[in-house]
This record gives structure tokens, C-alpha cells and sequence, in this order.
């Protein structure tokens, strides 16, 4: 089991004079005006700039903190909240907790996305969310992400702990114009979600392409090669990574080469310093120094992981990615990997659908770019999957599907 990194003393922050903007804010991480925090506090906040004041105060003076989306946080979990003893604030309202309890000092509550389900909390501190070490070359950051997810909070501390690391949030309110106020700010480095990329690609192809961008990111769903493609294409002196984090496991796996998967002879390698990474039943195991208390490992992440060609590719999870069909089992991130490498497909989701006879057959929702008609589709799938993976069913969308989260996990 690898060691979690425990809290400890804070002095100012190295990176508190990075630049910050937020809406029509301008400052250094110093400059973010704060509320007093009580001890043991969960910040429902409905802006970036509530979300940084947060941080930041919790850098600088730790406390036991929850910093989460109002919006994320439902009438019942704010309830669970106020009895396991957090005071909700909300802006200038302050919502006592139900009992009071002594703060553990240093910890950091987040929220996992609830993909698969109700959202969890998860605790951390600010060194097990700080998980870039080395050096970093100046950056301008953009920081699309819902305040208080995981990705959020890599953002925040990359900054936080590193000079020369300014950040450009983005409001919910400006996420479908995100690649100009990006163009706008002098944006270099950008991280967001494959369906976040896909999106601005399709909707604002030619103003993404003229961003300065010398790092770019990918997360928070599976990475597949079409998107690495295209990304590399428009941007070819940028360095693309994909990492794989999860609010239970942490930052696990990052992989700069621009390929999707990684390397299998990353599996079962035991370096001190880097998470242990096995597969057990086609399952991503982890056990990883900076994964969320009480989630140490080996941990078993329910993300499906298939070795192809000498890497590992996570595909999807474990328990959504078959589909049933007459007894053959047909691959939901197959047929999804093969309808995105279709130059006409932004985006596809793969689902099964029930049918008779065959009790399930295979369905996918599809975003095009370009003329091609569903005849068309199901002949490149058929050139391309056994008969038994076609889609039979195609369903064509005008808009891709885009949660807060920043996935298409619908």
C-alpha cells in the first residue's frame, strides 16, 4: 500500500502571486478577497471567484473545507452535510451545522463527478492534490471545470504551488465561448474533457486553431485516438497528455506521447514514487500514493482496461461495456472507436438496446460534421465489427450532450 502524503503546515503558498481572472476579476491569488471560513465548513458557491477565495484562504490558514457547485448539491447531501457537523455557506448565508465536532485540520473534502451514481465524498488534503513536482515552464492556464471536482482543484494547486502558473477560469455561463475569452487572455495551456475538446473543435474549429497553445490536456473519460489525432494536427509543436484521475484514485497515469493507452510494461512495475498499476479480470486496479483517504489501494476503479498492441486502453466501465446479442458479446467502446474514426462522427455513444429474439441489439446516438446518411454509417461499422457489434439502431443529434462535469456520461 502506498503512503498518503498528510497535511502539513502551510506557509504562503510559492505560486500566491500568480495571475487570476475570473469574469471582470484581475489579481493575484493573494488579491482574492475571502469570507472567515468557520472550522469545519463546505463552500456552496456559485461562482470561480467564491470557489478561489475558498482555496486560497484554506491554503493560507488550513481548516477542514468542502468546496463544491451549489448546483451539485442536493437539498438532502446539504442536510448530510449540516449533521456530519460542516456549516454550509453560501455566499453571505451561513447555515449552522446540526452538531458541532473538532475540525481535522488540513483536510479537503471533494465531491466525485456521480457517474455511476449519487456523488461520494471523498477526503484529501492539499499535498495529496498537489501531484506535479518538477518545474514547470511558464503557463497561462484555462480552467474550464466545475469548482471543487478533482480536475478543478489540479488546476488550483498546479498554481498554487508553482510560479509562473497564471489561471483563466471559465463561468459556467461561458463555456460555449470559452476558445475566445481563451484568445482573448493570451491562453498557452488548456485541460478538459475529450467531449469538451470535441465540442469546441466542431462549433469553433477555426478560433481554437489560432490559440498559442503549447500544452493540452485531456481527462475524465476515455482518450481515444481520433481525438489525440486531431488535436496534434492543429496544434503540432504542442505537447499533448492524457491523464487518468479520479477523485478516489488520484492523478494515476499520465502519458505525453500521443498515443492513446500507455505502455504495457507500465503494468505491475513497482518504482517508488508512482502508482502501482495492475489489471485483474480486465479491470484497472490502482494503488497509488495520492489517492483519497480510505481508498489507499489496490483499488478497483470499475474502468474496463484492454491491452491492444502493447498498450492499455481504458475503454469505458467494466460493467456497461458488453452488450449482449444473441449470445455474442459485443464491445460498447469497439463500436464506439470505430464510429469516431468515421471523419464525418464528432461524437458517438454506444449503448445496448433491447430487442426481441436476440434480446439485446446494439444502438448509438451519433453528432456529424459533414453529409453522410446512416446507410453509410452502418457500412463502415460492418467493414470494420463483426456482424453481431453493427449498430442497428443510429439516432442522429444536433448538439453533443455535455453535463457540468464536462462529460457526455448520459
Amino acid at each position: 500500500m502506498r503512503r498518503h502524503p498528510e497535511a502539513v503546515g502551510t506557509a504562503l503558498p510559492p505560486g500566491s502571486g500568480n495571475r487570476i481572472v475570473i469574469g471582470g476579476f484581475r489579481g493575484t491569488w493573494a488579491d482574492v478577497s475571502t469570507a472567515s471560513l468557520p472550522a469545519v465548513a463546505a463552500a456552496l458557491v456559485e461562482t470561480h471567484l467564491a470557489a478561489a477565495g475558498a482555496a486560497w484562504e484554506h491554503a493560507t490558514s488550513p481548516r477542514e473545507t468542502l468546496i463544491a457547485g451549489a448546483g451539485r448539491v442536493s437539498d438532502d447531501q446539504a442536510q448530510e452535510l449540516r449533521d456530519d457537523g460542516f456549516t454550509l455557506v453560501r455566499g453571505e448565508s451561513i447555515e449552522p451545522a446540526s452538531q458541532q465536532r473538532e475540525a481535522v485540520t488540513g483536510r479537503l473534502w471533494l465531491l466525485t463527478s456521480g457517474s455511476t451514481g449519487r456523488p461520494k465524498r471523498v477526503a484529501h488534503t492539499l499535498q495529496s492534490l498537489t501531484t506535479v513536482a518538477a518545474d514547470q515552464p511558464p503557463r497561462r492556464w484555462l480552467c474550464p471545470y466545475s469548482p471543487g471536482a478533482y480536475a478543478w482543484w489540479q488546476v488550483v494547486t498546479l498554481s498554487l504551488a508553482h510560479p509562473g502558473q497564471d489561471v483563466v477560469f471559465v463561468e459556467a455561463a461561458q463555456l460555449d465561448s470559452w476558445p475566445q475569452l481563451a484568445l482573448a487572455e493570451g491562453v498557452t495551456a488548456a485541460s478538459g474533457t475529450p467531449t469538451f475538446w470535441r465540442q469546441a473543435l466542431w462549433r469553433s474549429a477555426e478560433t481554437v486553431a489560432k490559440l498559442p497553445l503549447e500544452q493540452i490536456t485531456l481527462g475524465g473519460e476515455p482518450v481515444d485516438q481520433a481525438i489525440l489525432d486531431r488535436l496534434t494536427a492543429l496544434f503540432p509543436a504542442a505537447r499533448i497528455s492524457w491523464i487518468y484521475a479520479s477523485s478516489e484514485a488520484g492523478a494515476s497515469i499520465a502519458v505525453h506521447d500521443g498515443r492513446a493507452g500507455f505502455p504495457v510494461s507500465w503494468l505491475d512495475r513497482d518504482v517508488p514514487g508512482r502508482p502501482l498499476l495492475t489489471v485483474v479480470d480486465d479491470e484497472l486496479l490502482i494503488d497509488s500514493a495520492w489517492s483519497a483517504r480510505g481508498f489507499e489501494g489496490p483499488l478497483r476503479t470499475g474502468d474496463r482496461a484492454e491491452i491492444i498492441d502493447g498498450r492499455v486502453h481504458i475503454t469505458g466501465r467494466v460493467a456497461s461495456d458488453e452488450i449482449n446479442v444473441g449470445g455474442s458479446k459485443a464491445s460498447a467502446s469497439a463500436v464506439r472507436a470505430v464510429l469516431l474514426a468515421h471523419p464525418a462522427v464528432v461524437w458517438a455513444q454506444v449503448r445496448g438496446r433491447r430487442a426481441p429474439i436476440v434480446g439485446n441489439v446494439v444502438a448509438a446516438d451519433v453528432v456529424l460534421d459533414g453529409p453522410v446518411s446512416q446507410a453509410e454509417l452502418t457500412g463502415w461499422c460492418s467493414e470494420r465489427l463483426p456482424d453481431y457489434s453493427v449498430p442497428r439502431r443510429l439516432r442522429l443529434l444536433n448538439e453533443i450532450p455535455i453535463k457540468e462535469t464536462l462529460k457526455s456520461d448520459v
